[in-house]
């Protein structure tokens, strides 16, 4: 009688075996560290495949959760804020809740992806809120599980709900193994805490920039008066007052370390002119930019 499959694989196995010592793994052995991130608390919300077709819509928007991307055919850009960089297949975007992004295709090599909306979850490598991986010894294995979910979630068999979830965790283990990757569990304060976070980090990465009050509400989808109210109670100062205050630690540092004119500094730190540079610096500071310099120049 012929040998089935199965008695194949075995036999196969036994071969393996004669080859070498057998071995027995023990889980939970010290010598072999777990991750230190607990995914338990992770939670999958929701699996989505995109093909480029000529009715997308590449628009800056928000989610209430993070969002994984795993590009797997062909190229096109991402964008986080206003920042711009090439993705293709293979590649992987961690996107972290509430920061703005968007991707559009190249028309030549249209764009796939899979994303994984995920609750409980921010990537803790970028100040902006993202990251980019280049998956190269995980790409065999992530695509099998995706594939699993996609899978899943066409069939709706039951359980496919908690089968993407631990898929989900099997991808997360794995990408954990990297030196250049690392996550966190999300913080659960209120929303509004975690807009005023994302608008005042935004701050922090473009203070140079000529930044309104509508533009950061806008950012993250409230109106200017929550905003303004929310991030006072948050930091006790208003979102404009902490941009001022975080050209003004820059401007001593440009002051104390350069040879630029006072009209220099105000223009690259984006102050609309020297007077009121010169007004901001002295109600902060206590003193004008001039003696500032003379002061520490001695």
């Amino acid at each position: 009688m012929e040998e089935g499959p199965v008695r194949r694989h075995f036999c196969n196995l036994a071969e393996e075996g004669a080859a070498m010592s057998s071995y027995r793994h023990v889980l939970g052995q010290k010598n072999c560290p777990s991750a230190q991130t607990d995914i338990s608390r992770i939670r999958l919300m929701y699996v989505s495949c995109a093909n480029y077709s000529e009715e997308w819509n590449s628009t800056l928007h928000t989610h209430t959760c993070a969002e994984l991307f795993f590009i797997t055919r062909g190229h096109g850009t991402f964008q986080v804020y206003q920042e711009r960089f090439p993705v293709a297949i293979n590649d992987l975007v961690v996107v972290n809740t509430s920061v703005p992004h968007t991707e559009s295709s190249s028309s030549n090599s249209p764009l796939e992806y899979v994303v994984l909306g995920i609750e409980g979850l921010e990537t803790l490598m970028d100040i902006n809120g993202f990251v980019l991986l280049h998956l190269l010894g995980e790409q065999e294995a992530v695509t099998t599980c995706l594939r699993q979910m996609t899978r899943e979630i066409r069939e709706r068999q039951p359980g496919c709900d908690e089968v993407c979830q631990k898929l989900l965790e099997i991808i997360l283990l794995r990408l954990l193994r990297r030196e250049d990757f690392a996550l966190n569990s999300a913080p659960e304060g209120p929303r509004s805490s975690r807009e005023c976070d994302l608008v005042r980090r935004y701050i922090d990465n473009h203070f140079k920039e000529n930044l309104t009050l509508d533009q950061l509400a806008g950012m993250v989808h409230v109106s200017k008066y929550y905003l303004a109210h929310s991030f006072r109670k948050e930091f006790q100062t208003s979102p404009i007052s902490y941009l001022i205050s975080r050209r003004i630690r820059e401007s001593r540092f440009l002051l104390r370390e350069t040879d630029l004119s006072l009209s220099q500094i105000a223009q690259i730190l984006g102050f609309s002119s020297l007077s009121y540079f010169s007004q901001s610096f002295r109600r902060l500071e206590n003193i004008s930019p001039l003696e500032y310099r003379r002061r520490n120049r001695q």
